[in-house]
């Protein structure tokens, strides 16, 4: 299946969907930090998000201190945003919901 960069626009309308998330300061990826309970709960949910990224081939980076996780979503290959960031987005969103 190919993936596509993202235009501006399209970024942007995805987004209005994803109202915690960001866009970057270089407006190549989306950003979001996720705020837990604990390390415990915070772990969890990486533990959750690996999965799912593992079956979708799509890999977020984050980073994890304590309680807060710290996510960016670009898609390397296209150098920007794809739906496959949007779609991970919207799966963090949910299972935090």
């Amino acid at each position: 299946m190919t993936v596509e960069k993202m235009g501006g626009d399209a970024v942007r309308e995805a987004l209005a969907g994803l109202p915690q998330w960001t866009l970057s300061a270089s407006g190549e990826a989306i950003e979001r930090r996720f705020v837990f309970a604990d390390f415990n709960e915070a772990f969890g949910f990486m533990s959750r998000v690996a999965l799912k990224a593992e079956t979708m081939n799509h890999h977020p980076e984050w980073s994890n201190v304590y309680k807060n996780v710290d996510v960016t979503l670009r898609t390397h290959d296209v150098g920007g945003v794809s739906r496959l960031d949007i779609q991970l987005a919207h799966f963090m969103d949910t299972i935090t919901a």
